[in-house]
């Protein structure tokens, strides 16, 4: 198990498929910043506050020309549910074996009522256009977290 990834380190490089099959590559987002939000699971109350959060606030993380993306275990199918649901106009990852999850350190013991377990532990990544992590939020807690991502994104774009 992988700790976190700490900011002004390079990003772990990615390759995971979206909601629709296609494939997104870390390398090929560089020249602008990259938001990752990695979350436990589709349709739960906190992930679904968190992703409609962002997607209430996507216009303003578009305007600093920033790409955001979800990545969770859930599958393609589940990813795509999800979206059309809440209309989430931005794409799902599918990290399935965790791989992804594990690389930045967001897969990770979780102690949930004292019961340890294994899972994702919600988390954001804000990489920069040559793919340096810039700021990392831990146990994300998810009200106001938008804000706080896109507080970060306006100071990296000044």
């Amino acid at each position: 198990m992988a700790d976190f990834i700490e900011p002004g380190k390079k990003a772990p490089a990615f390759t995971l498929k979206d909601q629709d099959g296609q494939t997104v590559k870390l390398k090929d987002l560089a020249g602008a910043p990259v938001v990752l939000f990695f979350y436990p699971k589709d349709n739960t109350p906190g992930c679904t506050t968190e992703a409609c959060a962002f997607r209430d606030c996507y216009p303003e993380i578009q305007s600093t020309g920033a790409q955001l993306f979800g990545i969770s275990p859930d599958s393609a199918e589940s990813h795509v549910q999800f979206r059309e649901k809440f209309e989430l106009p931005f794409p799902l990852l599918v990290d399935s074996n965790h791989a992804m999850s594990e690389k930045y350190g967001a897969y990770r013991e979780k102690n949930m009522y004292g019961k340890k377990s294994m899972g994702i532990q919600r988390s954001t990544y804000l990489i920069d256009a040559q793919g340096k992590v810039v700021k990392v939020w831990k146990r994300v807690r998810v009200n106001g977290h938008d804000q706080q991502v896109l507080d970060a994104l306006t100071a990296l774009a000044e």
